[in-house]
């Protein structure tokens, strides 16, 4: 294929004076006879210019978190899913905007797309409608026929926790599971917690009194255990809603001067970077919070830059993460 260098050496001028007369550029002074040499010597060594590439627009993908810096420092698994969003945003080229509650109207109409995470109420879901532009959620399902979401395959993961306890001997196990609310008081179910205690029921080792329920933070587990302990019937194993809250249950199992495992088992959630540093380690369910950044962007991806309109709905398997935290019982125990 001829190129602008062998048009340039054939007709004895430039490369950038054939670039410019073949671009038809007006402030270019040449002669007319030049221009007509240029051309010719094109047409017959058949010279075909390449289509000039369009520069993309930077796509603004708006990000909301519905939970707040305290709330992220409180519980790191919103901290971890935020970083990897941003990474993945970064990579992908894409303009980040924070969306904030109470944001106005034309600073969100601007958005190509948007990502929220964390938990909604109702009002929240829509004001997001409202936004009218492609929206994935993770680790929330608000509306199937509206939006995209990524969330996680909860009920085999409790259904792991369970035949694991079960596994290593135990058979008096608890939970101190987590309770949210919205903005009428009312409390925003944790479908973790109903699996758990249909499927303990269905093992028939459901005990109602080694339930307790509170907010997902360190300080409702150590609340939470020992309310447990002074009611005297500990059980042997113990499920905690996230690592966090397994954080406060090992604190408040060293000051009580009780040992984990040997005087109770406990399994976290989320596997947080520093899970495996606590003592004993602990064992936990690990979630791919990194993965759920990065398959959001892609589904967003999809919508924002492709042709699918209709919605996805993407669940991500678990696993557990089996470290030194839970004790394997002798079977006569």
């Amino acid at each position: 294929m001829a190129t602008i260098k062998d048009i340039a050496a054939i007709a004895g001028v430039s490369m950038a004076t054939v670039s410019r007369v073949l671009n038809h550029d007006s402030t270019l002074n040449v002669q007319e006879e030049t221009r007509q040499r240029i051309f010719e010597t094109a047409e017959k060594l058949e010279y075909q210019a390449r289509p000039q590439k369009r520069r993309k627009k930077k796509q603004k993908i708006g990000v909301f978190y519905s939970y707040s810096p305290k709330e992220e420092l409180d519980d790191p698994y919103y901290l971890c899913i935020r970083l990897a969003i941003e990474k993945q945003l970064e990579s992908s080229g894409y303009q980040k905007y924070e969306i904030r509650e109470g944001d106005a109207g034309e600073d969100i109409s601007s958005l190509d797309g948007a990502i929220c995470t964390g938990t909604f109420t109702g009002a929240m879901i829509e004001w997001i409608r409202g936004w009218n532009c492609p929206t994935v959620f993770i680790d929330a399902d608000p509306d199937p026929k509206s939006f995209d979401s990524v969330i996680v395959d909860y009920g085999d993961a409790m259904h792991d926790v369970i035949d694991y306890f079960i596994s290593c001997g135990h058979t008096k196990i608890g939970m101190i599971g987590g309770i949210e609310r919205d903005e009428n008081g009312m409390e925003i179910p944790d479908s973790r917690t109903v699996v758990y205690r249909n499927y303990l029921k269905e093992k028939g080792l459901y005990h109602d009194e080694y339930m307790k329920y509170g907010p997902y933070y360190a300080e409702s587990g150590y609340r939470l255990f020992k309310e447990l302990v002074a009611e005297g019937d500990l059980p042997t194993a113990l499920f905690t809603a996230n690592d966090s809250v397994a954080a406060g249950v090992y604190r408040a199992a060293y000051e009580l001067g009780l040992s984990i495992p040997q005087d109770v088992s406990i399994i976290g959630f989320n596997d947080i970077p520093t899970a495996k540093y606590m003592t004993p380690p602990l064992t936990t369910v690990r979630l791919y919070m990194e993965f759920m950044g990065e398959y959001a962007i892609k589904l967003l991806d999809e919508r924002v830059s492709g042709n699918r309109t209709v919605c996805v709905r993407s669940v991500v398997s678990t696993k557990l993460r089996e470290r030194s935290s839970v004790r394997k019982l002798n079977m006569t125990e």
